[in-house]
């Protein structure tokens, strides 16, 4: 009795080994099909008083986005008395970045 007790608990061990194993494959497989559809976009962040324009990759899933990159193009003081100039002007940066950015993804 005690041998069989003893090789259900290997087999036992030895599924929860394999599921396991079995989920990360299937996540990191996942995750590189979820960056092949993620594309570049630019985008603002507005925190503690700076505006900060962004460049980053993204994909969408029903949970929301994920980003796999971002790349910084400038933060503005928001009491930047020339503030919507440097604004439109990262703007047309970032832009210009994700254009080149997604070709070279190509």
């Amino acid at each position: 009795m005690r041998l069989l007790v003893l090789v259900a608990a290997v087999l036992l061990v030895a599924l929860a080994v394999m599921l396991v194993v079995s989920a990360f494959t299937r996540e990191r497989g996942g995750g590189e099909a979820l960056e092949a559809t993620a594309r570049w976009e630019a985008h603002t962040v507005s925190a503690d008083g700076v505006t900060t324009v962004v460049v980053r990759k993204v994909a969408q899933t029903p949970q929301g986005p994920v980003e796999f990159g971002r790349q910084s193009i400038a933060s503005i003081p928001d009491g930047d008395p020339e503030w919507e100039s440097r604004y439109h002007e990262a703007m047309a940066q970032a832009r210009s970045r994700v254009a080149a950015l997604q070709i070279e993804a190509q």
